[in-house]
């Protein structure tokens, strides 16, 4: 009985030791970060709406690891060394993303250490020259919208422009206070938009606030937006 005994302490010891050092296994040091741009320009994408996947190969069949594009248009993972692809699916964001065969391709990317690195993407349009300014009790804005995909089978119109205000830095159709919507049937001349929005009594009470332009693509989900502009009152 005491050398079984001895035997089931062994057991339990060794099955302890053996989950500490699993748990003891170093976190993934290697940073990636980035940005989407196009020719250089950072894409302005809506908070927590624009997702991305990273595979890492080498290790067996498993899922994909997810995170989410910054409003700024970055994103950034801590990783281990090795492979990986980087991928956006199709009818994510405010762009084309490359096709092969009718799935969405993938850009490999190494990591030996903490990498920063832009992807070239393919917006629909741009929101150029952004000019957005308290006026009054109003917030006005002015922008010219460029068309950047131009063929047939790609091209979409505008569905939309609009100027939202919000109490945080977080702004969007989704977080605002404030918002003026055009129809981009409205729009006469995509090279002179201009949009204007009331400012909304804010409860508790504070002296500035933020403010963004967006642009709804017909047939995308995702909009476009501006940079976002604080406002002092």
């Amino acid at each position: 009985m005491k050398v079984k005994y001895h035997f089931i302490v062994l057991l339990v010891l060794g099955s302890i030791a053996l989950s500490c050092k699993k748990d003891n296994y170093a976190p993934p040091s290697s940073a990636l970060t980035g940005r989407l741009v196009y020719k250089g320009e950072p894409i302005q994408v809506e908070y927590d709406r624009v997702p991305f996947e990273l595979y890492q190969y080498g290790f067996g069949k498993v899922g994909p690891i997810n995170g989410t594009i910054t409003p700024e248009g970055t994103f950034s993972h801590m990783l281990f060394d090795g492979e990986y692809k980087f991928v956006i699916r199709p009818g994510q964001g405010p762009f084309l993303w490359p096709q092969s065969g009718g799935k969405a391709d993938s850009i490999s990317i190494i990591m030996a250490g903490s990498k920063s690195m832009d992807i070239e993407v393919n917006p629909y349009y741009m929101i150029r020259t952004p000019q957005v300014a308290k006026s009054g009790t109003n917030v006005t804005a002015t922008f010219k919208a460029e068309k950047i995909i131009t063929d047939a089978v790609n091209g979409k119109s505008i569905e939309r422009a609009s100027l939202y205000v919000n109490k945080t830095q977080f702004v969007s159709g989704t977080d605002n206070i404030g918002k003026t919507d055009l129809a981009g049937t409205a729009i006469t001349d995509p090279n002179s938009i201009s949009l204007t929005t009331a400012i909304p009594t804010i409860t508790p009470t504070q002296n500035y606030i933020f403010a963004r332009i967006g642009l709804k693509i017909t047939g995308v989900e995702d909009m476009i937006f501006s940079p976002v502009v604080k406002l002092n009152l």
